[in-house]
């Protein structure tokens, strides 16, 4: 069975080279939780770009050119020989009878001289530093063609309109697929029958395949995770479930994912994973993405559903000879629990990119897991063909449906751009408006009315100028347009200073730039139970400001940039203060305390930085973003670079490093078998450690280590009551509910500069707070929530009603040490980077 959803570009920090900046080093543990991910995105510029005015390359090609990027416009074949690794006689795959990883290179370079057909490239690397390799197959291209094919692809994208009347476009343009394999890697068979589609394709004399070929390019992302699929694992080697990191994208496989979206820009895609009996083939249930343009969507989704599900059963498995159950279309065959709803996954990050058909294949036949170490080899064997026969039919049948249908799936995918440009109302589905498609009833209708534009306001704060630059750099690397104006202007009634960014909405990615920007929606009450998140908001999260603009024409003296404009700043003189509002800022601080910067604390959420460390300030401050400002300040106590002993997630280990923290995993296991704790100053501790399960010897070196404790979610907080810190009485909340909530900070060390929202994931609150116990912050009154999804119990407890006004997060001493609960997770997944310092800062506390 598949992980249950309940029921991050490299910052320019870690890009520094030398000993100016400590790289972060790549996370080891793994997800325990349901949730914890990553993004980065630019900030920092060069001073000559400063100086000159001009924005750097685009960010999206910058990242292109780190990763190997796709050659463009050079013509079908590219005859690319790919460098094979070493052989690995324990890649998990062997055991399966599947194909290792170190034999796909071979593999591939044997392809590609069967003929004409078939090109292999790198479209980058995993984390832990093997290629992916993209291959297509389409009918032989000039450099010539291949320049009108993008020519093509551009209208298609930039001038919808036109593009639906271009008789050329109608006539020659090869529509794009997409075929996406192994994203986790213990879901190995896609991978396979990819291999075995492409010598087809490659040795196939019939017309109609010719034809194909001739009218589209496919394209196969062979692994998209190489890490996974040799440790069986379905994690990367960062331990990140990759099909939760769109829209985040901090992992460099889903970055590399993104770039292919967005440069090849397919119709129709497949994301092939396994274990569900029978097959499951998506559209889903309830609810569905409210900025999807989705009439078009279910309408070529539900269609090629059909037929993938006609050639599944057309294999002849039963359940009586095979144990293989007939296939399930979740949007016909069930109520809710399996939704389209959050943009995280492959297949539902897709129809933003252009996709108008977009699906998740579960296979049948379990082999990974429990079975992978039980059952034996013949059976597993066994299994593992089928499933290939099975992800073989799914590829083969979506092929057929797009070249039979290669006409109205182009027209559809202008007409979702068109839509976007015009900045024209979505359409209701309804048995009216996706003819062919049963059972479409009110529970299906998820739509919204996008802004006339955004804005994100120049210079409010330091904070904000940092956090605005991150963000831009994000729109702009998932290729939504931004504008910077060159000057002050109104909108929507509000004045605004010039150096703001402006996202107008009648843009062909509208929904993409919706889905970033917007607040969400609570859906509380629309569903029971939900696949995974279901509030992930951008705009309120990632620490800038951000502004809805719902009336009025958007005009702004301005011109569409290509990447975030600088942000860093030193003051010219005397000793300086740096914020530790934005995780860069922590970033740049830890990288100071690294080199022997005498730095001291100023108690309220800031560092003086003596006037004898301008020179690296200011290469921090250009390469972060960050600001130092003129201070007179002394400072109350000198900051030391802080340890940690990290019982976390991946997606809080990643960011940790980001911030520059020097971490060190730990768990039950490895206090029990003797830890030195002089090698720490905090203990953090979300996940992994157990205080009753300590020995006796391991909770006597941890009472006398003195160090302080940082305690995240259920588990902090009874680590905290188990080893008799804080005194506090800890309230879980509904443990499936999770999404954004308002709240309110106290100010002080630990929440001072914090946004007004947060987010939860199986919240938590705190009541009977002890003497000296601060409540650093609050679920905001009423109605914390949002956006996502959060219900009370049946018995009318843990829900946002009865969090309202409780503590979310809450500090103190305890034998002399501090200590931090936190009830809400600002690390989930390394995702919502304006609430990273509030997890920085309590790190910091002496």
């Amino acid at each position: 069975m598949p992980l249950r959803r309940p029921v991050l570009i490299t910052t320019a920090g870690a890009a520094v080279a030398g000993a100016l900046l400590m790289t972060p080093l790549p996370a080891t543990a793994h997800e325990g939780r349901p949730g914890q991910h990553p993004v980065r995105e630019g900030g920092g510029r060069t001073a000559k770009d400063a100086a000159a005015g001009a924005p750097r390359a685009a960010l999206p090609q910058a990242e292109a050119l780190a990763a190997g990027r796709l050659r463009e416009n050079t013509g079908y074949p590219r005859r690319t020989v790919l460098k094979a690794p070493p052989v690995n006689p324990a890649d998990a795959s062997v055991k399966l009878g599947l194909a290792p990883y170190h034999s796909l290179a071979p593999k591939l370079n044997a392809l590609q001289k069967l003929g004409d057909r078939v090109s292999a490239e790198v479209a980058g690397y995993s984390a832990g530093g093997h290629a992916l390799y993209l291959v297509t197959v389409t009918a032989p291209e000039s450099a010539a063609q291949s320049r009108e094919q993008e020519r093509m692809r551009e209208l298609i994208e930039n001038a919808p309109a036109a593009a639906a009347k271009d008789r050329r476009v109608k006539a020659a343009y090869r529509t794009p697929v997409f075929i996406n394999n192994n994203i986790h890697g213990n879901e190995w068979e896609g991978t396979d029958a990819a291999l075995k589609l492409i010598e087809r394709l490659a040795k196939a004399k019939d017309r109609k395949t010719a034809d194909l070929l001739a009218r589209t390019r496919i394209h196969l992302n062979m692994t998209a995770n190489p890490d996974g699929r040799i440790a069986g694992t379905r994690a990367n080697g960062n331990g990140f479930d990759l099909n939760r990191d769109f829209i985040t994208g901090s992992q460099p496989e889903a970055r590399a994912i993104r770039r292919i979206a967005i440069d090849k820009q397919p119709a129709v895609m497949l994301d092939l994973h396994g274990y569900v009996n029978g097959t499951l083939i998506e559209p889903t249930t309830p609810p569905h993405g409210e900025n999807y343009e989705y009439d078009l969507f279910l309408k070529n989704s539900y269609a090629n559903a059909l037929g993938m599900e006609k050639a599944v059963n057309g294999l002849g498995y039963t359940p009586a000879k095979d144990g293989v159950r007939p296939a399930v279309i979740p949007f016909r065959d069930e109520k809710e629990g399996w939704d389209d709803w959050p943009p995280i996954f492959t297949p539902q990050y897709m129809p933003f990119q252009g996709a108008v058909a977009a699906h998740t294949i579960e296979f049948p036949m379990a082999v990974n897991n429990e079975e992978y170490d039980t059952l034996p080899v013949v059976e597993l064997r066994r299994r593992a063909s089928i499933n290939v026969a099975v992800a073989g039919a799914a590829m083969r049948a979506t092929l057929d449906y797009t070249y039979r249908n290669r006409a109205s799936v182009l027209a559809d995918q202008i007409e979702t751009f068109r839509r976007g440009a015009a900045g024209e109302a979505q359409r209701p589905v309804s048995e009216r408006t996706v003819p062919g498609v049963p059972g479409i009833g009110p529970e299906d209708v998820y739509t919204t009315t996008f802004p006339k534009a955004y804005v994100i306001p120049a210079g409010r704060t330091q904070r904000s100028a940092t956090a605005a630059a991150r963000l831009v750099d994000h729109l702009l690397v998932n290729d939504v347009k931004v504008i910077r104006a060159g000057k002050g202007f109104r909108l929507g009634g509000r004045a605004y200073a010039a150096g703001s960014y402006v996202v107008d909405m009648r843009q062909p990615k509208r929904g993409l730039a919706n889905v970033i920007l917007a607040e969400g929606r609570d859906i509380s009450t629309d569903v029971s139970t939900m696949y995974d998140i279901s509030g992930w908001s951008l705009g309120l999260l990632w620490g800038a400001s951000v502004d809805k603009v719902t009336r009025g024409p958007v005009k702004v003296p301005g011109r569409q940039v290509l990447a975030a404009a600088p942000t860093g700043h030193v003051a010219p003189g005397g000793d300086l203060l740096l914020r530790l509002d934005d995780p860069k800022e922590l970033t740049a601080l830890n990288a100071l305390l690294a080199q022997g910067v005498s730095v001291r604390g100023t108690g309220n959420g800031g560092a003086v930085v003596p006037a004898s460390a301008r020179g690296r300030a200011r290469v921090l401050a250009d390469r972060l973003g960050v600001v130092f400002t003129a201070t007179r300040e002394r400072g109350v106590a000198p900051l030391k670079r802080t340890r940690i002993a990290a019982a976390v997630s991946a997606g809080e280990l990643t960011a940790l490093r980001e911030m520059g923290f020097e971490t060190v995993p730990v768990s039950t296991e490895i206090l029990n078998a003797g830890f030195d704790w002089g090698r720490a100053d905090v203990l953090y501790v979300s996940q992994g450690l157990d205080h009753g399960e300590l020995t006796p010897a391991a909770r006597a070196a941890f009472a006398a280590s003195g160090v302080g404790v940082v305690g995240l979610g259920a588990q902090g907080a009874a680590f905290n009551k188990a080893a008799g810190l804080l005194k506090v009485t800890a309230v879980e909340g509904n443990g499936a509910a999770n999404g954004v909530v308002r709240v309110r900070n106290a100010g002080g060390p630990v929440t001072g500069g914090a946004p007004a929202h947060s987010f939860v994931y199986s919240p938590l609150w705190f009541t009977a707070l002890g003497a000296g116990v601060r409540a650093d912050q609050t679920y905001g009154t009423g109605a914390p929530l949002v956006s996502g999804h959060w219900r009370p119990a049946e018995n009318g407890t843990g829900g946002p009603r009865n969090a309202a006004g409780q503590a979310s997060v809450v500090s103190g001493h305890a034998k002399g040490a501090p200590v931090v609960l936190f009830g809400t997770e600002p690390l989930f997944r390394d995702h919502p980077k304006g609430l990273f310092a509030q997890v920085g800062r309590a790190l910091l506390a002496r």
